[in-house]
Order: C-alpha cells, then structure tokens, then sequence
C-alpha cells in the first residue's frame, strides 16, 4: 500500500527535528504542512530536504493543516495517509502498525483510553471531561463504538478521504469526519496508543481555552454536521 504520512505544524520549533527525525524512520514519503508558522519553524524544515512542506501563507487552524493532508493524499494517488501530531504525544514506532489496519478498514483511529501504558500520564482534567462527552455524543449519535474522539494519530483509504467535505478549519473539524464516516458507512477501527501528556500548558487559542465555550463549539459544530449529512434527527441524543 503507496501512503504519505502527514504532520501538521504550526509553531512547533521545539518539538520538530526530534519528532520529524523519528517519524521518518517508519515512514517513506513524508508531507509536513505548515500552517503558516512565524517562529523558526520554516527555517527547521529546511534542513529535511526529504520531507515534502506545504505552507499556508497565514495561520488556518488545525483542521486546514489536515484538510490539506487529506487534499494531497489524494491528488497524490496515495493509497492511504497517516497523520500524527509534532507536539511529542504519539509515538511514530506504532505508524507500520497504524498502516497494517488499513487493510480490513477506512479509518484506524489512535486510541489513549483503550489501554494503560503508563499509570503516572493522566490527560487534563478539562480536556478528558469533554472528550468523554464528545466521545459519548458520536457512540450514542452515529452508532460508532469509541474510545477517544480526538486523538490526532490516525490512518485513513484516500477512498474514505476522497469524499469528505471538510469546511471546519479549527480544532472541531474530527467532529465532521466522524460524522461523515458513519453517514458513509465506513469501517472504523481504534488501536491503543500510549498517553503522553508534555506540555499541558498548550492553548486552544481566544475563547476555546474555556471548557465551557468549546464544548459548546464542539455541539454547534457536531449539530450543524449531522444536518448536513441527513442525520437531523440523530441530534435527539444530544440530551
């Protein structure tokens, strides 16, 4: 199977040559896209004249860095694609395993909840609240059975990629995937991958660093989803 492996970076001048220098002992062709970085990022990336940049000439979001991952993956002819955070928190040893899953399915998703590989690595209290009640809300909504609603350690058939329509740019943009995924009727696989927590500091940015504020966000835009799928009245189980 021909698959990039993507890494969306904005900022990330701190955790980059390690991570990049780690994920390419597991994975040929590599695309990291820059999401508009204004720290030494770009200056980083030079020095990897393997690895393939896409850079958006201002910061987009979270969900653009992928939505352009998506975008080459399949203009690309690519069978499939990973993608994996540079922030530290995945471990790019598990990426041929990621990779073997795709065989029986369309998405393998990461999973931080499935198993314990470290006791001493608890997520943020906030962070974890909401993940159980965005998780709840695609179980009990689309019939998926999740562990992690968020974890950005994924791999995907450019089959499945192909006919998402990705409009949200921010960190809700998961939220439109899964629920384009169970409108599909893709299969959907989780795999345990370990907790790493090692910067907790980390914003969302403006209002999404309220809890509150985003996992109200996080409804509208689940809302608005199901919506457009056809799926209105899957929105009764929102509670």
């Amino acid at each position: 199977m021909h698959l990039l492996t993507a890494i969306p970076v904005y900022n990330e001048e701190q955790y980059l040559q390690p991570v990049l220098a780690e994920v390419l002992r597991y994975a040929g062709d590599v695309l990291v896209v820059d999401d508009g970085s204004t720290d030494r990022t770009p200056e980083l990336l030079a020095g990897f004249p393997t690895v393939r940049t896409i850079r958006h000439p201002r910061n987009m979001g979270y969900g653009a860095g992928l939505r352009t991952a998506f975008q080459a993956a399949v203009q690309g002819g690519y069978d499939g694609l990973i993608t994996i955070d540079c922030d530290g928190q995945h471990e790019p040893s598990l990426i041929p395993e990621l990779a073997a899953r795709l065989d029986g399915c369309d998405i393998v998703s990461g999973s931080r909840y499935l198993r314990v590989f470290d006791p001493s690595q608890r997520p943020p209290e906030e962070r974890r609240r909401i993940n159980v009640e965005v998780t709840r809300w695609l179980n009990e909504c689309l019939g998926l059975n999740l562990t992690d609603a968020f974890c950005g350690f994924k791999a995907y058939r450019s089959s499945a990629l192909a006919r998402f329509e990705i409009t949200d740019l921010g960190y809700a943009m998961p939220l439109q995937v899964w629920v384009q995924a169970a409108a599909l009727g893709l299969k959907v696989e989780e795999i345990a991958v370990p907790l790493i927590y090692l910067d907790e500091s980390r914003a969302f940015g403006g209002s999404l660093d309220d809890a509150s504020y985003r996992l109200a966000h996080y409804r509208k835009v689940f809302q608005d989803a199901l919506d457009r799928a056809g799926l209105t009245t899957a929105g009764g189980c929102l509670g």
